[in-house]
This record gives structure tokens, sequence and C-alpha cells, in this order.
């Protein structure tokens, strides 16, 4: 048996208002794709890493690589239109036949902590699908058609993070599925299957960088 991840990195950087992809951004004197690629290798030497990332970015990736000597082994993969096609395109990566977990992680995600990856790896041994999730802290309210709204109960709702990882077996087998658009996250197409989730608790310091503003805090946390 065989653990893989698939970093999906596919983003284009317009909400951070820059022409370089957020992936590619540094942090602490280091791009953002190059220390999700590094927390995956702290958690396990031995991990496989398939990287996803677009066609047209891949020379810059390499570019890189080459400018901050970065030589950890992952393989790599187009990517595709989509969230759900990308995360396709990994898995298609894994031989066939091979047995074992595999997480399916945003590469603007550098925080992650070693103990919520091996809390998704070690729930999903036992239960094929485990997610990493964290309460609601700010009052939630919900806006209906109409224009009005009420607020709802925060106890209700979790705020959904990766890796999500699934039993290989499991991941291929959802993935044959027609894409559709209320695939917000790749549990949520396992779940098409009706299959069951399990939800671990995640980290705080997991945040998904997409603004400036996520910039000044991913550098905040680095300082720390």
């Amino acid at each position: 048996m065989s653990n893989y991840v698939i970093i999906v990195a596919g983003g284009k950087g317009l909400r951070m208002g820059s022409d370089i992809p957020k992936q590619f951004l540094p942090v602490g004197n280091k791009p953002v794709l190059m220390r999700t690629i590094s927390r995956f290798h702290e958690y396990d030497k031995s991990i496989n890493i398939i990287l996803v990332l677009p066609k047209e970015q891949q020379a810059y990736w390499k570019e890189l690589c080459d400018k901050y000597h970065f030589d950890e082994e992952y393989t790599l993969t187009d990517g595709g239109d989509t969230r759900f096609q990308s995360s396709k395109n990994g898995l298609m990566m894994i031989p066939d036949g091979e047995e074992g977990l595999v997480g399916i992680h945003d590469g603007v995600r550098p925080f992650v902590s070693i103990s919520t990856i091996a809390r998704c790896y070690d729930t999903a041994e036992d239960t094929y699908a485990a997610i990493p999730v964290m309460p609601v802290t700010d009052t939630l309210r919900y806006i209906d058609k109409q224009g009005g709204g009420k607020n709802v109960l925060r106890s209700d709702y979790r705020v959904v993070q990766t890796p999500q990882v699934f039993d290989i077996a499991l991941a291929r087998q959802a993935f044959q599925v027609e894409y559709q658009p209320c695939f917000t996250d790749d549990a949520s197409v396992v779940e098409s299957l009706g299959c069951q989730v399990a939800m671990v608790e995640g980290n705080r310091e997991n945040i998904k960088i997409t603004t400036p503003f996520d910039l000044k805090i991913a550098e905040a946390l680095i300082k720390e």
C-alpha cells in the first residue's frame, strides 16, 4: 500500500491583483507552492506527490525551481479547466491497481500542520474518506432569494479545509461521474456516490492564500 497526495495549483492570481499566479508568490522569501510540497515531505518522506499545474505555468515553475534550488521529488501533470478535472488528472497518474490512500490538497495552503495531515490519513485508513474542518467563529446569516435573511446557528456549520483524503479505489470511482456545478470540493464528488465523509480537526493556520490580506497573514505566520 502507498500513500499519495495530489497538490492542485491552478490559480491565476486574479483576486491577488498580481500578474504572477498566487501559488508562485513568495512568502518568507520562498514561493508558496514550494512550502506546500515541503510540508507533505515533512509529514512523510516517502509520500508520493503529484503536482497538478496548468501547462502554460510549468515553464515558469521550472525557472523558480532552478532559482531556489528546489529539488524535492514529485510527479508533474497538467491541470484541467476545472478543479474537478485537475483532481481527476492527478488521480490518473496513480498506477492502476495501486492500493492505499490519496489526499487532495490546495497548493496555496502551505501552513497545514503535520498533525492535521496525520489525522486525515489515519482516519481515512479506517473510514475511506476524511476531511479537516474548523468551527465557524463568525455569525452566519442566510440570505433568501427575495433579499431577506435570518441568522443561523453557527454550531451547525464547519469551515472545510484540505487535504481531503480518500481510499484510492473510492476516489477513482467517484471521479468517473460527470462534472456537476455542485462539486464545490473533492469530498462533494465522493459524497455523490452516497458515501459518508468523516470530519477531523483541522488547524487555524491552514489558510488558503488567495488575497493580498492573506499574504500579510502568511508573512506573520512565517515570522512566528
